[in-house]
């Protein structure tokens, strides 16, 4: 029997990208062949990916960029993209498609739905996408990675949690170290799009923090490279330890030995840092739409896991008192790590797993 072929549709971001490299290692596990359909700046995301997962590149365009002709060339270069995936599709035909977010998703979504193929959605965060939510009343099922999700009247969901790439599974509940009087690690972790507020907010926040508790810092930030050198200079004026990079490939490593967390609320940081469970201090990227990374952080809120600063009311005098009142009172941040971890879903793979399984099961019986 020739393997069931799986389908993946995933834009070019990190939080549309890791959950769909989650569910690729999963089904490659499971004998399936596995596809990533995406767009040219998706394939540069897709270097996590088991190296038997076929990327195909998608033409994908999005209304929200660009002007004038470039965004009255918009349907055409979707229809482009749409009609080479239909084609790829009649040559072989998967057995299911599942799309995780983001223009790139939308060729291979349109072409399952002309071919009447079984497909999904996965929506990460607490308020569908504009992609997700055109798909919504299209597709046979929405797995939600954030419960609640707001949903479109009459269109009902399914909590599965957001799935998490194996080297953060491999760290799931790893013991927490509380603040204490030795080197303590902080995690700064902003997302490609939200970096540059924390860049700009959290090294002064640091500074004005008490001198013992300074010294003992070990500092690891994300910045946008544009920001890189000036962040990494502020910290050496100040004689501060820090790693500064744009991107790190051993996230979960640095979380796992971290005593504190500070970062954006989108949904693949908040489920990796609730897996992991740890402290953090949270804030949402105002811009996200719908405000859906607020709806992200609510969970880890309301147990008490994190502290939620509105990007609004974002200071550094506001940090710096809440990076005091976690690594100042170990007790406190032992409950916080606690709480996390008890938010975080290990086996939303292997929900989401079930769920592809079942509507491919019902594909072939159609």
């Amino acid at each position: 029997m020739s393997q069931p072929l799986l389908v993946i549709a995933a834009g070019g971001t990190g939080g549309h990208m890791f959950p769909a490299q989650a569910l690729a290692e999963a089904m490659l596990r499971r004998g399936w062949r596995v596809k990533l359909s995406t767009d040219e700046r998706g394939a540069r995301y897709a270097g996590g990916f088991p190296h038997t997962v076929e990327v195909e590149q998608v033409t994908a365009a999005t209304f929200s960029r660009g002007e004038g002709l470039e965004k009255a060339l918009v349907p055409l270069r979707i229809a482009r993209g749409v009609h080479a995936a239909w084609r790829q599709m009649k040559r072989e035909t998967p057995a299911i498609v599942v799309g995780f977010g983001g223009y790139p998703s939308v060729p291979a979504l349109a072409a399952a739905s002309l071919l009447k193929l079984p497909r999904l959605i996965h929506e990460q965060n607490g308020v569908l996408g504009r992609v997700n939510r055109f798909f919504a009343p299209r597709v046979d099922a929405i797995a939600c990675g954030t419960w609640p999700t707001t949903l479109p009247e009459g269109v009902e969901g399914v909590p599965t949690g957001n799935p998490v790439r194996a080297e953060v599974l491999e760290r799931a509940g790893a013991p927490y170290i509380p603040p204490g009087d030795y080197p303590m690690h902080l995690l700064i972790i902003g997302g490609s799009q939200g970096a540059r507020i924390l860049s700009n907010m959290v090294p002064q926040a640091i500074v004005a923090l008490p001198e013992d508790l300074k010294a003992r810092l070990r500092i690891s930030h994300q910045a946008r490279g544009e920001d890189e050198d000036r962040v990494r200079a502020f910290y050496d004026l100040h004689n501060l330890q820090a790693d500064v990079q744009p991107f790190f490939r051993d996230v979960p490593a640095r979380l796992a030995e971290s005593q504190l967390v500070i970062s954006r609320s989108g949904a693949s940081s908040v489920a990796d840092i609730s897996v992991i469970g740890r402290p953090s201090i949270l804030v949402p990227y105002a811009a996200a739409t719908g405000d859906h990374q607020t709806a992200n952080a609510r969970g880890l809120v309301d147990a008490d896991a994190a502290i939620l600063i509105p990007e609004s009311h974002l200071t550094p005098h506001i940090l710096t008192e809440q990076i005091a009142a976690v690594l100042q009172h170990p007790d406190a941040a032992v409950k916080m790590a606690h709480g996390a971890l008890a938010q975080g879903r290990p086996d939303a793979t292997d929900r989401l797993v079930a769920l592809v399984e079942t509507y491919a099961d019902k594909g072939q019986n159609r």
